[in-house]
């Protein structure tokens, strides 16, 4: 399946999810790219619309090594890991102030005033346009549960065929896996990058 833009994403996406429509979820978008896609899974499930801004903790000497994940009002730590790799307190500072500014400055752009939603016992759904290697992905999902959601589904529209959700998702919805992924971009006729102004304009509706 090759998909026209987000906005056929997102529809392909929501057809998909329907039934969870009687679970009145939460739909969280992961900016700036799965925030098209879930605007339209959020239409189609008439469920509220919000943004999921998660920053992933970089181990010191390996950014990619993921040592937790910051979101708004949270923080998830992966304790056996910073042992591991011998993270030092100092450090793991370091590289928290350095990710809480980033958030902060996303927070502000996207969520302008607003309030987040409240996840306390609810069903959410985390949406991106895809998934690559799935860290923020995951890490949204972990960020969510932290949040309170009493059930976590990830879905997105593709995946490699080797992406494994891991036990923070309770349910993983996507409509291709395709044998020879390369990246998320190439199921897409139209990848245009989404800018933050059509962020905000989904969050208004």
């Amino acid at each position: 399946m090759l998909f026209r833009d987000r906005t056929d994403a997102g529809r392909k996406l929501a057809a998909r999810l329907e039934d969870l429509a009687a679970e009145k979820p939460i739909i969280l978008a992961l900016p700036r790219g799965g925030v098209p896609v879930a605007g339209e899974v959020a239409l189609a499930l008439d469920a509220p619309l919000d943004v999921i801004v998660v920053r992933k903790l970089g181990a010191p000497f390996n950014e990619e090594f993921a040592m937790g994940a910051i979101g708004d009002g949270v923080e998830v730590l992966h304790d056996e890991t910073i042992r591991s790799l011998n993270v030092t307190p100092a450090q793991l500072e370091k590289v928290r102030a350095r990710e809480r500014a980033e958030l902060d400055r996303r927070l502000a752009r996207f969520r302008a005033g607003r309030p987040p939603l409240d996840l306390q016992g609810r069903t959410a759904v985390v949406v991106d346009d895809g998934i690559a290697t799935g860290a923020t992905a995951m890490a949204a999902c972990a960020v969510a549960r932290a949040l309170g959601a009493a059930r976590v589904v990830l879905a997105v529209p593709v995946a490699p065929p080797d992406f494994d959700p891991g036990d923070q998702v309770d349910e993983f919805i996507c409509l291709e896996r395709p044998p020879h992924f390369m990246a998320i971009g190439q199921w897409y006729t139209d990848f245009t990058q989404t800018t933050d102004d059509e962020v905000l304009r989904w969050l208004e509706k």
